[in-house]
């Protein structure tokens, strides 16, 4: 499988770029936001698209504008926003009749959520969340989170223990509070980017590979 470059048109940015993955038998498509400080291209964001592919779920991975444009400095909301959306109508033109899931690393996810509880994405099943940021590294908060309340599909948390953007006992009280339409899959010992210590005993690979398992079971699961 090789990725497919594709362009979208995003209302008040012009074109930015995009990469299709779909495995021949694909049973769901996830569109897939980066996180902020690193684009599509990215290994970690490589990994987790040629990961799902291997079990069966298309991806389209795609550019913010701020980081299509080489820029460090994240979209403001409102741009974000739109940016989803058109990667979400792009991604349900691709894959036909596959059932819709959007998500994303850190930022994306994020982003993604925010743009879903303002308006519901169209034809989107549910919402997959790597490394949901709920507050700054070191200054747990839950205002963030507030906006999740607003949000009637199923969300997926995929979240190590060790996250610095996201306080456990925080979190879980979170997902606890979110009811039926949220579930948490904790990495025991990872950080924020999914890596774990070497004395562990795993691998970074390993710990990713167990979240893409329950990632694509999850998602079959939801689409029925």
């Amino acid at each position: 499988m090789t990725d497919r470059a594709v362009v979208l048109e995003v209302a008040g940015a012009g074109e930015v770029s995009g990469l299709w993955l779909a495995p021949t038998r694909a049973k769901a498509c996830l569109v897939l936001a980066h996180g902020a400080g690193a684009g599509m291209s990215h290994r970690s964001m490589a990994a987790i698209a040629e990961g799902l592919a291997e079990r069966g779920v298309a991806t389209l991975r795609y550019q913010f504008p701020y980081m299509e444009k080489g820029s460090k400095r994240p979209d403001r909301p409102p741009l974000a926003h739109a940016t989803v959306r058109a990667a979400c109508a792009s991604a349900a033109a691709l894959a036909g009749r596959l059932p819709l899931f959007a998500g994303g690393k850190s930022f994306g996810g994020r982003m993604t959520s925010q743009a879903q509880a303002l308006e519901p994405l169209a034809d989107v099943r549910g919402l997959v969340f790597f490394a949901f940021p709920l507050h700054l590294a070191g200054k747990p908060a839950r205002t963030r989170a507030d906006h999740l309340a607003d949000i009637a599909v199923p969300m997926l948390f995929l979240q190590g223990t060790k996250d610095a953007l996201a306080d456990l006992a925080l979190l879980q009280a979170e997902v606890k509070a979110l009811g039926r339409r949220a579930t948490l899959v904790l990495a025991d010992g990872a950080d924020h980017a999914f890596h774990v210590p070497v004395r562990s005993g795993r691998t970074d690979a390993a710990v990713l590979g167990e979240l893409l398992d329950a990632a694509a079971a999850w998602m079959t699961r939801v689409a029925g």
